[in-house]
């Protein structure tokens, strides 16, 4: 369960970092709102999936994940450079995480 808990803060991560950039330093309330929300939701659920993982795994997937997944919502909706050697370091990042994954004491 700590692995779907640690997936859901991870995309969640994904909704605040994206609805950051339309946020526009806080000054719209909207797309603010869904930030400071997704936050708290994504810090909840990360705080859960801690209780089980080691701290530095669930951190690292979070993050991973957080990353990831911002990236690729870039290029698909904000129109972010696709090149080549983004894919590549993107794709390095997932394998970090599919590894950390497979490699945690609490598999």
């Amino acid at each position: 369960m700590a692995w779907l808990y640690l997936w859901v803060a991870g995309i969640f991560e994904v909704v605040w970092a994206i609805s950051l950039k339309y946020a526009h330093g806080f000054t719209r309330l909207y797309p603010s709102l869904v930030t400071v929300i997704g936050m708290m939701i994504s810090f909840y659920f990360l705080s859960l999936a801690t209780k089980v993982l080691p701290i530095g795994t669930a951190y690292a997937v979070w993050t991973g994940i957080g990353a990831v997944g911002a990236v690729i919502v870039g290029m698909l909706l904000l129109n972010e450079p696709r090149d080549g050697a983004r894919i590549f370091f993107v794709a390095l990042i997932l394998v970090g995480i599919i590894e950390l994954k497979y490699t945690s004491p609490a598999n």
